[in-house]
């Protein structure tokens, strides 16, 4: 029986490896620079979202002080389309600079100021209810 186990377990293992794409839930591949907000020369924050075909944005949450903050949101997938806004009457004070479409492929910016802390959510409204949605945070 335990001859049998280690004959059998090997093919067992085998039949598990092969295929390296990510699979469910597995993190997404992202562009250099996604991510981390910096500070650029004219003192605007600012910070690169990322979005593929997994109804996810990366990151999904980030942190920013009170000012201006430039978002760029890069549909790296290949074949759905997204789209960024905040989510409608849920943060400390309205925001509306959005980005009303991204075909796969394409990037965007949009300028923004802000001086409320807290948090602001964001969302593709095309995949809302897919989960599609983020949060940003202002320090106080």
């Amino acid at each position: 029986m335990v001859a049998a186990a280690m004959v059998l377990l090997p093919i067992a293992l085998a039949g598990c490896g092969g295929d390296d794409s990510p699979g469910p839930g597995a993190a997404p591949t992202t562009a250099e620079g996604v991510g981390t907000v910096t500070v650029a020369p004219d003192g605007v924050q600012e910070i690169t979202l990322q979005t593929q075909d997994d109804y996810v944005f990366t990151p999904d949450h980030f942190t920013v002080d009170p000012g201006t903050v430039r978002l760029t949101v890069v549909n790296a997938a290949t074949q759905l389309t997204h789209n960024f806004t905040f989510t409608p009457d849920s943060g400390p004070q309205p925001i509306e600079s959005s980005i009303s479409l991204l075909a796969p492929g394409q990037e965007a910016t949009i300028e923004f100021d802000v001086a409320a802390p807290g948090d602001y959510p964001f969302e593709c409204s095309f995949h809302v209810q897919l989960g599609q949605v983020g949060t940003m945070t202002v320090r106080g």
